[in-house]
């Protein structure tokens, strides 16, 4: 066995918020308020994540319960649609291409843990959805990967690596040319 965690050591150490608390909180607020519920028009989501230093293109729909944890580390391309309840949880920053579509319930998770550091500190990295792809329903795309160009991170599939242009991802996380 190997020396048990500690986690009252952690640090955080490495992770720059990209935003001071002011603005962390203000954005806590106005995501709950205009961003994630069903009553508030795409435009407005778009443009109160605009507002707080979101890049997000022409064309995308953003719907209803989509949770972003840093909207100034988000770029949208064109034409692009995020599904109901997507949770964005980028620590670092998520770049999605033009014409993706990013169904219901997928998580785009930018976080993670050494797992062999003591204090159980940070090992996050940006995540990258190129052109065309789609990530479907309830699918996690973790850390550190790309998706190529009209990929398919098929539903509830996870992808731990990078997945090259054109190939699917299938739960259990098999890769499959085609």
């Amino acid at each position: 066995m190997g020396e048990r965690r500690r986690l009252a050591g952690f640090s955080g150490r490495g992770y720059d918020k990209g935003r001071g608390p002011g603005w962390q909180a203000a954005w806590q607020l106005a995501s709950a308020i205009a961003v994630m519920p069903w009553f508030v028009p795409v435009p407005v989501r778009i443009a109160v994540l605009r507002a707080f230093g979101a890049r997000i293109g022409r064309g995308v729909n953003l719907r209803s319960g989509v949770r972003v944890h840093w909207p100034w580390k988000l770029e949208i391309g064109n034409d692009t649609w995020v599904g109901e309840r997507v949770w964005i949880l980028n620590l670092e920053p998520v770049t999605i291409g033009n014409d993706v579509c990013i169904s219901q319930g997928a998580l785009l998770c930018t976080g993670s843990h050494d797992r062999r550091s003591p204090t159980f500190e940070f090992d996050n990295a940006p995540i990258v959805v190129e052109d065309g792809a789609w990530v479907a329903a309830r699918a996690t795309v973790l850390r550190g990967v790309r998706v190529g160009a009209d990929a398919v991170i098929g539903a509830t599939a996870l992808a731990v690596r990078d997945v090259p242009a054109g190939a699917t991802v299938l739960a259990p996380a098999a890769i499959v040319r085609s």
